[in-house]
């Protein structure tokens, strides 16, 4: 199994930031992806920012030029630095990866969620 550990959830003013950590740990031969995703009470689940292997990125246009997602390879863990910070940014953020297991199995797994939010 691959479990993953997300930090760096909080509260922040308009115009403030944050940095989202998440850790992936487990049976990991490989992780070919890792990403972020929002929910906002009542609505659906979206894509924030995806990396892939190699280091290409994708953004939602809502947060293009302010947030930036990285990744350590040696850590397995994926960031996300959320500048300029408004209040519609304010949701649960998942961390999410997909890969190959140890024992050559495709995985897709979450974490359990940080809560970001964003006061006017």
């Amino acid at each position: 199994q691959v479990q993953l550990v997300e930090s760096g959830g909080g509260l922040v003013q308009a115009g403030g930031s944050l940095r989202l950590s998440c850790t992936a740990s487990g049976s990991i031969f490989s992780i070919n992806a890792m990403g972020w995703y929002r929910q906002a009470p009542g609505k659906r689940r979206e894509l924030v920012a995806a990396i892939i292997d190699g280091g290409s990125t994708n953004y939602a246009d809502s947060v293009k030029g302010r947030f930036t997602i990285s990744r350590d390879n040696a850590k397995n863990t994926v960031y996300l630095q959320m500048n300029n910070l408004k209040p519609e940014d304010t949701a649960d953020y998942y961390c999410n990866a997909g890969g190959v297991t140890t024992w050559l199995a495709d995985f897709d797994s979450w974490g359990q969620g940080t809560q970001v939010t964003v006061s006017s």
